[in-house]
């Protein structure tokens, strides 16, 4: 039979991504210092048209996923950023494109104890890989999703200047206000926060990234770490540890680019970095949210006290192919 998708389309013009979303597979995804697991995952694989042909063939996409899936179940086990990248290489080629580009999102736990019983209690978290396949190589992008709580400072200074005012009308000294401060939180109101932070590696660059590193400084980030399952005195250890950090949705984010830098200090300066926070408010209807995107070493410089960022490369324009090998910052 003629093959329809072969046909000239109507409109000669060329199409961005032309692909499927909401495939979902059972994935063998390998984490550093575990064995490898099978996760619930979903994917999205897409590649670009070019303007003579009038459709993608939609059946290889699954047949390609359904290969490479196969593959990392029966054999080895991929990191998420390399099953997308052995994916989107596979979609590449079967589909005759200039670029292929695949996204996976997989929920995967990890097993903790709380912070002062020790209980052991299994955390859900989101770890995102993707990757772009084209003529220049493959890059790859890894990133976690996390919750936790933050404080707010804001709100936090009110409650200790009325403390304090209240406390001084009472006959209290200065240092023993200073005293009382010191061994006792103030209040303030809470919030449930998403960290999430997302590190990409350019095409020439072959550097780990270990999902567990980008966990660390995703709830490291955030006034605490939350848990499933707390016993009384984790509950008070949390509670107190956060109202001695309190933090704006802000404050996250530049944490994040912050022990990010320092992490990643070793790599390419194109490296993509990205960290974003929304957090859930209590005493408003609304969210908050911050986000910070941009390359590595632009980050670093700017961190070190030089101008700002002329522009925030986003992650569309990075896996689009910002900077090209040819002109990266490197040069």
């Amino acid at each position: 039979m003629e093959d329809v998708q072969a046909r000239r389309p109507s409109t000669h013009v060329s199409l961005t991504r032309v692909g499927v979303t909401g495939v979902e597979k059972v994935v063998r995804i390998s984490a550093e210092g575990s064995e490898p697991q099978l996760f619930y995952a979903q994917l999205e694989c897409f590649v670009d048209l070019d303007p003579s042909q009038k459709g993608a063939h939609m059946s290889r996409f699954e047949e390609t996923v359904n290969e490479a899936i196969e593959h990392v179940v029966l054999s080895e086990a991929f990191k998420a950023e390399t099953l997308a990248a052995h994916i989107a290489k596979l979609v590449r080629e079967r589909q005759e494109s200039l670029r292929a580009e695949v996204h996976i999102t997989a929920r995967y736990p990890e097993h903790k104890p709380a912070p002062v019983s020790g209980v052991p209690t299994q955390e859900i978290y989101t770890l995102h890989g993707s990757a772009v396949a084209s003529a220049t190589g493959t890059r790859r992008l890894v990133g976690v999703s996390a919750q936790g709580m933050t404080a707010c400072p804001c709100a936090q200074e009110m409650v200790s200047a009325a403390s304090r005012e209240r406390l001084l009308t009472d006959g209290f000294t200065d240092d023993e206000v200073e005293r009382i401060f010191e061994h006792v939180p103030v209040a303030t109101h809470n919030q449930r926060g998403i960290g999430t932070l997302w590190v990409g590696c350019p095409e020439r660059c072959d550097r780990e990234i270990h999902g567990s590193n980008l966990l660390r400084i995703v709830e490291e980030s955030m006034s605490s770490e939350i848990f499933e399952l707390m016993k009384r005195p984790d509950e008070l250890a949390v509670v107190e540890r956060a109202h001695r950090r309190p933090r704006f949705v802000e404050d996250c984010v530049r944490e994040q680019i912050r022990m990010a830098l320092e992490e990643f200090a070793g790599f390419e300066p194109d490296t993509f970095v990205m960290g974003r926070q929304e957090n859930l408010e209590t005493i408003h209807q609304h969210n908050v949210v911050a986000e910070r995107s941009g390359l590595l070493g632009e980050m670093a410089a700017e961190s070190s006290g030089g101008k700002r960022a002329a522009r925030h490369v986003t992650m569309r324009e990075w896996l689009d192919g910002y900077p090209p090998p040819q002109t990266s910052v490197h040069d």
